[in-house]
């Protein structure tokens, strides 16, 4: 299930190749610009919401342990 990094960094991720699809279609650099940027943020958040994921999971398993 994804969290909400995950989730937001996804759509960001789509906004962005929109972005770059509009300013290709256009010709329009800074469109284009915006759309790599947004790309690449939402690759980042997408990357953080992940890890926290699995840090959250790794936590939950050390703790089910520990109970046994």
């Amino acid at each position: 299930m994804w969290n909400k990094n995950e989730r937001d960094g996804k759509i960001d991720q789509a906004k962005g190749k929109v972005k770059q699809a509009v300013g290709d279609l256009t010709d329009n650099d800074g469109m284009r610009a915006e759309g790599e940027v947004d790309a690449t943020v939402g690759k980042a958040k997408t990357a953080v919401g992940r890890a926290q994921r699995k840090v959250g999971a790794a936590i939950e398993h050390v703790g089910k342990a520990v109970k046994r």
